[in-house]
């Protein structure tokens, strides 16, 4: 883990005026190694072709490369079937497709769906335009003044009427990791089915959507050290099976007439059109590359950094740090200056290298939660080290200085 920087090009370049990058944005998008670059650039230098058309040599090996790619990702999730993997082109994609698929099919006038202020956008606005679509209802799970889902409150909140969960499982401000296995066994109790927006906790630590057993997971590959563009929608056999496509086009059918159509089999179902073929590949690059560092080994590197920045940051006069206490985090800083504007903020940490992200983080809800309309938010991954929680550091006390009002 001490040389694992070597093995992400961009990291090892300084900027264009010759400052060394201290990259805080992993939360936004992690860079990527040479093992994913290298994947990409020899699909589409040695064998690229459409997947699933061509029987020619590149359309052979386009096909066992992506149908490898998912494979891995199966056995990563611990998917009990590779065709529960489907493609998607990221996390908002694969849980709009669970909000057309099976919201709009099984959603009734007063069922319920649960969610909770700290959701990203992307499991919040899906869920609301399917509750206006069918009459359904959101409710939420109320969250504690530290940033936790108040369990104390969550029978109250689950009904007979509840038909889903949609749970974050960590939160992209907070950092809150959420109990997962408890939200899964209240929702069986009540027969509701649980999807877990993956896009911040898949990349930080060992998934198993087997134990607690999840219905749907979502995440996105350009968070997991992978490329953009693409993402994967974990679904249950039984509930894909069920749900129809809400893409239509080619490499989705199985047989096509003039007034109607019958659906292709699983994967291919949800996969209408040409996939982004080279970054699926690359995606599982990216799968054998952090499975190969280890999620324990990631997770140790992650949590110390956590620590030592809260705790660094927590000294700061006039510095509040959003979310809870870092046993029930993971590696994301969140913070307000009471001195410092967050987007002058991000602006003066800039000058110094140091790359965060300030704004709402496309939680609005949560910002007004916490009554604020922006934060600055400093994520780290396995390419972190402590120095660049000492240069962090320190560009914040520079941005003070350069805007002290006294």
């Amino acid at each position: 883990m001490e040389t694992i920087r070597d093995d992400f090009p961009i990291l090892n370049r300084p900027l264009a005026d010759g400052t060394p990058l201290v990259y805080l944005d992993s939360a936004s998008s992690a860079q990527k190694p040479r093992v994913v670059i290298d994947s990409l650039s020899d699909c589409y230098e040695r064998y690229y072709a459409n997947s699933h058309r061509g029987v020619y040599q590149f359309g052979v090996q386009v096909d066992e490369a992506l149908e490898g790619s998912r494979e891995r990702i199966a056995r990563m999730i611990g998917a009990e079937y590779p065709e529960e993997v489907i493609f998607t082109s990221g996390t908002t994609m694969s849980i709009n497709l669970v909000a057309q698929s099976w919201g709009r099919s099984q959603l009734s006038p007063g069922d319920e769906v649960l969610v909770n202020e700290m959701e990203h956008h992307a499991n919040l606005v899906p869920w609301q335009q399917v509750a206006i679509q069918t009459g359904a209802v959101l409710r939420h799970i109320p969250m504690t003044d530290d940033g936790r889902l108040d369990l104390e409150r969550l029978d109250e909140c689950l009904t007979p009427r509840t038909r889903l969960v949609a749970v974050t499982g960590m939160s992209n401000v907070l950092g809150t990791v959420n109990p997962i296995e408890r939200l899964v066994e209240a929702a069986r109790a009540v027969g509701a089915l649980v999807l877990v927006d993956g896009a911040q906790s898949v990349p930080h630590a060992a998934v198993d959507v087997s134990n607690p057993q999840v219905d749907f997971l979502a995440f996105s590959g350009h968070k997991l050290y992978g490329p953009s563009g693409v993402g994967v929608l974990y679904g249950r056999r039984e509930w894909l099976s069920q749900m129809d496509p809400f893409l239509f086009g080619g490499n989705m059918i199985s047989e096509v007439g003039l007034t109607e159509s019958s659906w292709a089999e699983l994967p291919a179902k949800f996969e209408a059109g040409t996939l982004p073929v080279a970054q699926a590949i690359a995606l599982g690059a990216a799968v054998d590359y952090v499975v190969g560092l280890g999620f324990d080994e990631i997770g140790r590197v992650e949590h110390a950094l956590l620590e030592e920045a809260q705790k660094r940051l927590s000294e700061i006069p006039d510095m509040v740090i959003h979310g809870p206490a870092i046993e029930h985090k993971g590696a994301i800083v969140s913070f307000s200056d009471q001195r410092v504007h967050p987007h002058d903020m991000a602006e003066l940490l800039k000058r110094k290298g140091v790359a965060v992200r300030a704004g709402h983080h496309c939680t609005m809800p949560l910002h007004s939660r916490l009554g604020v309309v922006a934060t600055t938010r400093a994520s780290f991954a396995a390419y972190n080290d402590s120095s660049d929680v000492d240069v962090l550091v320190d560009a914040i006390q520079y941005a003070r200085k350069t805007l002290r009002r006294d």
